[in-house]
């Protein structure tokens, strides 16, 4: 099988691309990738360093609000979806699939137009105007959450889950807790903002930090590069508590979530696909600065099926932070509970269902 995967812009169109990959190649050694992004996007970087083709388009996303600069990005999808059928003829995909970001759209737009069989595939609860408009010609879209169903054709809809919520499965949560510098014993609580930190939730948990100390828990806390130095600053003048371990990033974050408890976090689709795939129960504070604010619907989705506790930003503080950790990690029946709920949540063979859709509308195409 020949596949083309096109996502870009963010990690989270990024990553479970990548998961996706990974699983078809353990399922299908003969099978043959090429990647399709832009030059200025997180995956020409990520890519290539996983060893896939990559190939590039220029494309820039619409502006929200009137301007001049769409008219530019409306010749520059004409010339990208030109461009895209070029590189598809040239590489015979037997099927196209785009995971989000605006170079989604030429490439699936072009792909559909020259049949080659497609899908999107959409992380959030409210989907991005790229997919919104590919929806109307691709053979399938594969959505991550219900709440999704709504804006697309209900024909074309299958849930199928995030790919990346299959990389965190069969982890070795001890080796976890111990590459980060936790102990083994007692229960632990990961507070992270993505991968640059978030100031406010930053700014909670320096004002919390005492009154952590004093708790019968321990906290990974992963504050991002950029916040780092202050942050440790800030726990020196408390005494640095030994039972909160701060660190700028983690780069094996799969083998960590496995030894957690509970996660403190904002609420970006691949976060949430990890946690719930895993059964952890969670405090989701949204970002509010994103498209459509999908961050806190995302969130919503979880709280009101009992797997998180949602806290919007304007909330946040040092004490409402420490009441709704203590809340579900104290309380043993709740953190059961909201384990078992989450888990009910999670799809962890997310990256298999989507492969085997795929499967299914290569065959179809073939007959």
């Amino acid at each position: 099988m020949k596949i083309v995967v096109s996502g870009g812009g963010t990690g989270g169109h990024i990553y479970p691309a990548l998961a996706l990959i990974r699983e078809i190649q353990k399922e299908n050694k003969d099978a043959e990738f090429l990647y399709i992004g832009t030059l200025n996007g997180l995956e020409s970087k990520i890519v290539p360093r996983e060893n896939i083709a990559f190939k590039s388009i220029h494309i820039t996303g619409f502006k929200r609000k009137l301007s001049f600069e769409n008219v530019k990005t409306v010749f520059r999808f004409l010339k990208g979806v030109k461009d895209s059928k070029t590189i598809l003829k040239e590489f015979k995909p037997d099927i196209v699939i785009g995971t989000g970001g605006y170079v989604c759209g030429p490439v699936v737009y072009a792909a559909a137009k020259l049949r080659v069989p497609t899908i999107i595939h959409e992380q959030n609860s409210v989907p991005g105007l790229t997919n919104k408009f590919l929806s109307r010609y691709v053979n399938k879209i594969a959505i991550c959450f219900e709440e999704a169903k709504e804006y697309f054709p209900a024909e074309k809809v299958v849930f199928t889950g995030n790919p990346r919520a299959s990389e965190v499965i069969g982890r070795d949560g001890i080796q976890g807790r111990l590459s980060a510098g936790l102990s083994t014993t007692m229960p632990a609580v990961l507070i992270f903002g993505g991968s640059r930190g978030a100031r406010p939730i930053n700014e909670a948990v320096v004002k919390a930090l005492s009154e952590l100390a004093e708790k019968p828990y321990q906290v990974l806390y992963i504050t991002g590069d950029v916040h780092y130095e202050d942050v440790k600053k800030e726990a020196e003048l408390v005494g640095s508590p030994k039972n909160v371990v701060i660190k700028p990033f983690i780069h094996n974050m799969p083998e960590v979530l496995a030894g957690i408890d509970l996660v403190v976090s904002r609420a970006g689709a691949t976060t949430l696909a990890e946690i719930t795939s895993l059964g952890i129960p969670s405090i989701l504070v949204p970002s509010p600065y994103v498209t459509n604010n999908h961050q806190e619907k995302n969130a919503r989705s979880l709280s009101e099926h009992g797997a998180a506790e949602l806290v919007l930003e304007k909330d946040l503080n040092g004490k409402s932070l420490v009441t709704n950790i203590d809340r579900i990690l104290l309380d043993n029946e709740n953190l059961k509970e909201m384990k078992r709920k989450s888990k009910k949540i999670g799809v962890p063979d997310a990256a298999s269902r989507l492969y085997l859709l795929m499967g299914q509308l290569v065959k179809g195409n073939q007959k």
